[in-house]
């Protein structure tokens, strides 16, 4: 492994920063200060001007792998979150088969051990996610799965959520939730409301999301269960667990940044790239989302990449399937929604790493078979894998170059500001300049 130091960088820790030197040795922070003289031949990037803190994490992939590589497989996803400054992600249990048992959970958590960073998997809640009878959780567990979801469908049977949340609280794990009632969703292609109507196509209304938010936050405060909360796209969603948390529950959330960068007029193109569930909402919406991220009412940005191949794509809107590419930009997404370079480090890398490590259970602190530290602050003994982040850079983003195997980007042609510089995964660079190193 080789030696390495960051040289000039701003080191963002969670209530202060500074202009030092990082010198990564063996795969840690070795030493941090100024003009830090180290040893001969070891490798220098220069930082300077650039935000460098924990490797971001993301909590909301769909790595694809097993049973639709041809849309992604472990291996590119995980290139295309090197890209993005991410040295973990979670991946969805939406796999064919699905993650619900111990045999498919170990092949993904060994393919991902042969990746440039580190793949942790959310376990599915029920079986073939079928929302019938629990997966075994604390099988899962044993293998250190620490997040359970039936991800793509919520779990739409009140007393099984229940029991699931019961089942949950003594294996220290927490259940994620899709928030969508399927009956009020059904057959809905896009936000419920005055756009939907215009352009002709059945909407998916805000209230079959906030529906459930509330059902679930009650069920959490009826077990003390711990409850995580997937891609909230509604004002509605964050008003009901502001409410919930100060009231006692147990409750994180995450948005993802096609809900604060783009609005439900996205989809007067009729381009099925725009798709997603849930779906695109108001201008309203994505304000008020932008501004509790800027609070620092948001606990996490969570990518929800769905990489699909273009033929799926390259459908009727109503009849495509729901997702958007989100690894290699969601870090520039968030910078730009949080004020850019005048906008809070600190909240970016709360948003990004520190918060979302904590959620996964990904941190140092964390007792996690097969998974390495993530999250930490930026201080000597701490693992060495890092993001140096460059808020004045600007690219504009081209489909044909991303590491996905996918090319459903809804931003191409776009010119985004800040970027991951280098990612750096237990003293290695995985990637350097948007490019894998």
């Amino acid at each position: 492994m080789t030696d390495l130091v960051l040289r000039n960088g701003r080191i963002v820790r969670p209530d202060s920063s500074l202009v030092a030197d990082v010198y990564l040795r063996e795969g840690r922070i070795a030493a941090i200060g100024s003009n830090l003289d180290v040893p001969a031949g070891t490798d220098q990037l220069d930082a300077s001007e650039c935000w460098v803190g924990p490797a971001f994490v993301d909590l909301h992939a769909h790595l694809r792998e097993p049973g639709f590589e041809h849309a992604e497989t472990i291996e590119s996803g995980a290139n295309a979150a090197a890209i993005g400054g991410y040295g973990a992600v979670v991946a969805m249990p939406n796999t064919e088969p699905s993650l619900d048992s111990v045999a498919v959970v170990a092949y993904v958590l060994d393919r991902g051990a042969t990746t440039r960073i580190d793949v942790a998997v959310a376990g599915a809640i029920t079986m073939a996610r079928a929302g019938e009878r629990l997966a075994p959780m604390a099988e899962l567990a044993a293998l250190g799965v620490r997040l359970f979801t039936d991800d793509g469908t919520g779990v739409q049977d009140a007393a099984l959520m229940r029991r699931a949340l019961e089942y949950a609280r003594p294996l220290g794990v927490r259940l994620a939730q899709h928030c969508e009632d399927a009956w009020l969703a059904a057959g809905g292609s896009m936000n419920e409301g005055a756009v939907s109507s215009r352009l002709g196509l059945t909407g998916r209304p805000a209230l079959a999301e906030e529906l459930m938010v509330l059902r679930d936050l009650e069920l959490a405060r009826a077990t003390s269960g711990r409850l995580h909360l997937l891609h909230l796209s509604t004002a509605r969603s964050l008003a009901l667990v502001a409410q919930a948390r100060r009231e006692g529950v147990d409750v994180t959330f995450e948005v993802a940044p096609h809900h604060f960068t783009l609005d439900e007029t996205a989809c007067a193109t009729y381009d099925p790239i725009m798709k997603v569930h849930p779906p695109l909402r108001t201008t309203h919406d994505v304000e008020a989302l932008r501004t509790a991220m800027r609070r620092g009412e948001v606990d996490a940005v969570a990518t929800d990449h769905a990489p699909h191949a273009p033929e799926m794509k390259d459908m009727a809107f109503d009849e495509a399937p729901a997702g958007m590419l989100g690894l290699e930009h969601a870090a520039s997404l968030t910078f730009e929604a949080l004020g850019g370079a005048e906008g809070d480090p600190q909240r970016f890398f709360s948003l990004l790493s520190r918060t979302p490590a904590r959620i996964a259970q990904l941190r140092a602190s964390d007792v996690r078979p097969r998974h390495g530290a993530h999250g930490g602050d930026v201080v000597e003994g701490e693992s060495a894998t890092l993001v140096v982040f460059d808020p004045s850079a600007r690219y504009v983003v081209d489909r044909e170059r991303l590491a996905s195997r996918s090319t459903n980007t809804p931003y191409h042609g776009r010119t985004l500001s800040g970027r991951a510089r280098a990612t750096i995964v237990n003293g290695r660079v995985v990637a350097f300049d948007g490019e894998l190193a």
